[in-house]
């Protein structure tokens, strides 16, 4: 497969994951806003948390291995910032300590997992060149 998609499609689990990632996130907003009346830092995690999945699909289609690396680069980013929101959230009083461990150690698993990726493609083509 051409610009890195087997990386991804090798049985999709960055795909499965940031997927299932986005959908607890939205949970999570609407809790935040329906029960805890929280609304700037729940709709901050909203963005970052769900565009990671976004930024993964975007990235089986990329151009070419580095503008693969660039959108998966992003996609890293986005998953960082949610980490933060995530620790604000829980260290303001709005996340219990287990509601933020069980959805914090979702995200840290899905940064690991890109960051294997995009250190893996960079690998490759740096030895392709």
């Amino acid at each position: 497969m051409e610009n890195g998609q087997w990386l991804i499609m090798k049985e999709n689990i960055i795909r499965d994951k940031s997927f299932a990632f986005a959908v607890r996130v939205v949970s999570l907003y609407k809790h935040l806003a329906e029960v805890k009346k929280e609304y700037v830092m729940a709709k901050q995690l909203l963005r970052s948390g769900t565009s990671v999945g976004a930024l993964v699909r975007e990235s089986e289609h990329a151009e070419s291995k580095k503008d693969f690396v660039h959108k998966l680069s992003i996609a890293q980013k986005e998953i960082n910032e949610t980490l933060y929101w995530l620790e604000l959230l829980q260290t303001t009083g709005y996340l219990t300590n287990e509601q933020f461990t069980s959805i914090n150690s979702d995200a840290v698993e899905i940064i690991k997992l890109i960051t294997t990726i995009i250190k893996t493609t960079k690998l490759k083509l740096t030895i392709n060149n």
